[in-house]
């Protein structure tokens, strides 16, 4: 049996060593297998310049299993990159022998080629980010300057988190004058002035984590997260309070990272101040994500991400893979005003119209809550992930209410807004039965006080006693009267 085709990254970091393997649609593949191990490479870099023997044992086993993984799952194109540890390690071409030993051929990125993937990663998941991306892992840290879909200037600073508590060690204000000092002899000094970080990097994700955790945030989607510098203070004010056994309970912070956490927030504290932005925002894409949208032709690269993986979802669980694109079209007429922006959030929605007759029938429209608000998107923020999920409820079954957390997530007008949606998407379901050509014969449209439902005189058939209830609850969510126009 064929399968789709499969990509593998392997990144050798200083802190993790990281698999994951994707699959699906080029613009936006989903990761379909992801592990690491916590080698810690880059822990003894800044004692003995060195890889120590622990870790080298470790990323030794790791990439033996990643080798043996990636032939079992029949892997099409495996990319291994090594950056900060591998790169400055004394031993560090020993590791990439053992790699090629195992059939793995390493790229070892410069700063500059890191920095670069970290900032196309962010920009693959968030088109119109305008700010600085911030990479922070084991060994160094990456700044990126984004805007208009391109990376401008780039640097980077061995500033990893494993050497972070060495510099603190040094003295209270020391990790901050080796900012500003890094900073100041690079140009950076002030240049996020007036614009958001993006953070990329699993110690700055914790730290969002963290923050969500504590403060109760309804959504658990670290992707678009975002903390100002007060909350990044608070946040690190606040480790030196919590316990190891508070620590294990909050998901998504492993044991291995912990530890690194106080020296991550202070640096991005430090960080913020410096180079003056005004919001720390997390991303779920980075380096490894950077690596694959890169090879994109343009073309590709200009596909909005959240309607193709939208639109892959739906070919891989909704009973008819085509139906989402012409269900939006359907009920396109009713909304005309809509904003681009909201515009694109409905036809997600429609898209995912079916991903929910899989499951129990008592439980369809919570499980489109569950896959808008948790699914594995990007392109979209908590809002515009409340309103899909309306959309899907309401669709599915759920007609008018509002389901927690979706009014702390959006106003309540938008979310009525999405109702409509919700219900032409219900109406145009149950008409068609779910395949395109009865859509494609009939159409819908407004006037002051009338929406009118247009079916052929040839397909009046179509209009049974639930789809008219269908008609007449949608019609009555917009303040109008439901009228059949025959011919």
């Amino acid at each position: 049996m064929t399968h789709p085709r499969r990509l593998a990254i392997i990144d050798i970091g200083s802190n993790s060593i990281r698999l994951v393997v994707y699959q699906g649609a080029r613009r936006v593949p989903a990761p379909i297998f992801n592990e690491k191990v916590m080698a810690g490479l880059g822990r003894s870099l800044s004692e003995t310049g060195t890889i120590d023997a622990e870790a080298f044992a470790l990323a030794r086993t790791g990439l033996a299993r990643f080798a043996w993984l990636v032939r079992e799952m029949k892997v099409d194109d495996v990319r291994t990159v090594a950056t900060a540890a591998v790169r400055d390690a004394s031993n560090g071409a020993d590791l990439l022998a053992v790699a090629e030993g195992l059939g793995l051929a390493v790229e070892v990125l410069s700063g500059e080629e890191e920095a670069t993937a970290s900032g196309m990663g962010v920009l693959s998941a968030i088109p119109d980010a305008d700010g600085i991306v911030g990479d922070l892992g084991g060994g160094s840290l990456e700044l990126v300057r984004i805007v208009a879909g391109t990376v401008t200037d780039r640097v980077s600073f061995p500033l990893g988190v494993l050497r972070l508590a060495a510099i603190r060690a040094k003295g209270k204000s020391s990790l901050d004058r080796r900012v500003a000092d890094f900073l100041a002899d690079t140009g950076w000094a002030g240049r996020g002035k007036g614009l958001p970080l993006y953070m990329v990097g699993g110690s700055w994700r914790s730290l969002a984590k963290l923050d969500m955790e504590l403060n109760g945030y309804p959504l658990p989607v670290i992707h678009g997260y975002a903390m100002t510098g007060d909350e990044v203070a608070r946040i690190g004010r606040s480790l030196a309070h919590l316990d190891k056994a508070r620590m294990k309970t909050i998901a998504g912070i492993s044991s291995a990272r912990a530890p690194t956490l106080s020296d991550a927030a202070a640096l991005l504290g430090i960080l913020m101040k410096r180079l003056g932005t005004t919001a720390a925002i997390a991303s779920s894409h980075g380096l490894r994500e950077g690596l694959l949208y890169q090879r994109l032709p343009a073309a590709i690269r200009a596909e909005d991400a959240l309607i193709v993986a939208a639109r892959e979802e739906a070919r891989v669980a909704g009973r008819f893979p085509e139906h989402g694109d012409v269900l939006n079209r359907w009920i396109a007429p009713l909304f005309a005003g809509d904003p681009v922006e909201r515009a694109r959030l409905r036809h997600a929605a429609c898209l995912l119209a079916d991903v929910g007759w899989r499951a129990n029938p008592e439980f369809r429209a919570e499980r489109g809550v569950e896959i808008a608000l948790h699914g594995n998107w990007v392109a979209i923020d908590a809002k515009g992930r409340a309103l899909v999920a309306q959309a899907l409820h309401s669709s599915l079954g759920g007609e008018s209410t509002s389901p927690d957390p979706l009014g702390r997530l959006a106003p309540h007008d938008e979310l009525a807004v999405a109702v409509q949606w919700g219900l032409a998407m219900r109406l145009g379901q149950r008409l068609s039965g779910g395949v395109a050509a009865p859509l494609d014969r009939t159409r819908l449209s407004i006037d002051e006080d009338a929406l009118l439902l247009h079916v052929p005189a040839a397909d009046t058939a179509l209009y049974g006693d639930t789809v008219e209830k269908r008609h007449r609850a949608l019609a009555a969510a917009m303040g109008r009267q439901a009228r059949l126009v025959i011919g």
